[in-house]
């Protein structure tokens, strides 16, 4: 029997070699996620539920790699850790939460604990915007009044199209943390606030999509609602979706890739996990923009130890 030559980590040594690099600033470590998404740096947290929601994926994204939000939550639930991480630091969040100026303070005030946020816009019944509230503002008031007793009414705003620097001088001359974005008719268009401003300064090697937000994505399973749970997080943001089980070279898997790009011909899609250059060629020929390989390569994964497979 012929016996081939084997290397663990510890037999391998990085010989050190000439550089012409002259300041580390200067290292790229940018790399090509799936067929349309790169990411700065070479790293993606794993879609377990206890690595990733949407606190690591935030912070993930800000160091420039991308994080993929779990599955073992109900469709709503991921689609708002998707929503999470989409709103935490873009330049200017789009669809801000609102509230109407008839509910209570009590209704503010679960709206913001549930959206876990510290504040919101208020609007009228033509959903123009008339106030905004603060959780200073929540504080100690009487949760039975009505949010318009509370609510600062001459709400400083600018228009759809301010810049960045234009926001910063708005929001230092009026000393106020929110800024609006209105149209002509009083419509909210989005908000910048001095937070999402100040992490966009902070993190420069961030993964950002093309509107300026955190990169994320999300995982789907093979059976059940897959197509339903594709679509929320598709809808919620999600940069793109990862069909992910132990066996990804399995019908099941291959299914559900044909299916889901069938029914989101645009999505990103990565599926896995595979072994074998067999199992990467029939995930590619079903539809992915790539393949997630090693099966039993984790610390913490048994499939090889147990099975002696992967």
């Amino acid at each position: 029997m012929e016996f081939k030559e084997g290397l663990t980590f510890d037999d391998v040594l990085l010989v050190p070699k000439y550089s012409d690099i002259t300041s580390r600033s200067q290292t790229d470590l940018s790399t090509k996620l799936s067929r349309n998404i790169s990411i700065n740096i070479p790293f993606v947290s794993a879609n377990m539920d206890t690595v990733t929601e949407s606190l690591m994926a935030v912070t993930m994204a800000r160091a420039g790699g991308i994080g993929i939000i779990h599955r073992f939550l109900s469709i709503q639930e991921q689609a708002n850790e998707v929503l999470k991480v989409k709103r935490s630091g873009s330049v200017m969040i789009e669809n801000p939460y609102s509230i109407s100026s008839d509910k209570s303070i009590q209704d503010a005030i679960n709206y913001a604990d549930d959206k876990e946020i510290s504040g919101l816009l208020v609007v009228d019944s033509n959903s123009k915007l008339i106030g905004i509230v603060t959780d200073r503002d929540l504080l100690f008031a009487d949760p039975n009044n009505p949010i318009r007793d509370i609510m600062t009414k001459d709400v400083v705003t600018a228009k759809l199209g301010v810049t960045i620097e234009e926001a910063k001088e708005i929001l230092h001359k009026h000393r106020i943390e929110k800024l609006p974005i209105t149209d002509d008719s009083g419509i909210i268009k989005g908000l910048i606030t001095s937070k999402d401003i100040t992490n966009n300064a902070n993190y420069p090697n961030a993964s950002k999509d093309k509107k300026g937000r955190p990169l994320v994505g999300a995982a789907v399973g093979v059976k059940g609602d897959f197509l339903e749970r594709s679509e929320s997080l598709l809808e919620a943001g999600a940069d793109v979706l990862v069909v992910d089980i132990a066996h990804g070279h399995s019908e099941n898997a291959l299914s559900t890739v044909r299916n889901i790009k069938k029914a989101f011909p645009d999505c990103e899609l990565i599926a896995g996990n595979v072994a074998t250059a067999q199992g990467a060629e029939d995930l590619i020929k079903a539809g992915v923009d790539a393949v997630k390989v090693g099966v039993g390569s984790g610390s913490i994964c048994i499939t090889r130890v147990i099975t002696g497979s992967g």
